[in-house]
């Protein structure tokens, strides 16, 4: 049965999050894609911290976050919910992964903005928003709307956080972009997560009509057929 309360509050969520990206959006695009004054000063204070072991450190998150370690995270979770026979879970997973990576990659390639000019990861000209942590966002708000734990929504903020600190760290991305991208992730899992939701309780309400219109048609012949 829908959760009204947690539905409502992932729907407020969710559109809270597009307004703000939409306002940031506005405003990198109003500065020629440059880097905001906001951006500089963190960019300089990661690169005046920066030191081979926290290098190292902080390619962990990315490599795990990255395309062939999302791919293995996602398949493992989904075929996990499967296995304990929550398939509509697991199929909101399944979406709300396809669905931010479609929209986010789409969205950098049309905006072109350019990373910082020393990154030690990618050089193209997709930083905004960003990927990595447009998608761990996602994963973390849809676990958290689904067993609706105190301990996997703190596990998961602090492995955004680590994300987003992890892709500027390596200069990788400007910090409007990561957050661009833990504000996509949040839209992207709360309108699936609601979406999905709401036709699994249709589903529960057809599935259960169908039940009841069968026990009234045994009650009926029973009926018919007693002396």
């Amino acid at each position: 049965m829908i959760d009204v309360a947690r539905s409502t509050s992932a729907l407020i969520a969710g559109v809270s999050a597009t307004v703000a990206f939409v306002v940031l959006r506005t405003v990198v695009a109003m500065g020629g894609h440059e880097p905001l004054a906001i951006d500089a000063w963190w960019h300089d204070l990661m690169a005046s911290l920066t030191n081979d072991v926290w290098v190292v450190v902080a390619w962990v998150p990315a490599v795990v976050g990255g395309t062939l370690g999302m791919i293995v995270i996602g398949a493992a979770l989904i075929a996990w919910l499967v296995w304990r026979t929550r398939r509509w879970d697991a199929a909101t997973l399944a979406i709300a992964m396809v669905a931010v990576v479609a929209i986010g990659a789409t969205m950098a390639a049309v905006i072109g903005r350019t990373r910082p000019e020393d990154s030690l990861a990618e050089s193209v000209a997709t930083s905004f928003p960003s990927g990595h942590t447009a998608v761990a966002t996602t994963v973390v708000v849809i676990l958290a709307l689904t067993f609706h734990r105190w301990y996997v929504w703190a596990l998961g903020a602090v492995w955004v956080v680590t994300m987003m600190w992890s892709r500027t760290y390596l200069h990788a991305h400007w910090l409007s972009d990561v957050v661009a991208g833990l504000l996509e992730g949040i839209a992207v899992a709360c309108f699936v997560w609601v979406c999905v939701d709401a036709a699994r309780a249709r589903h529960a309400r057809r599935t259960a009509a169908a039940s009841a219109g069968e026990s009234a048609g045994e009650e009926t012949i029973e009926s018919s057929v007693t002396p």
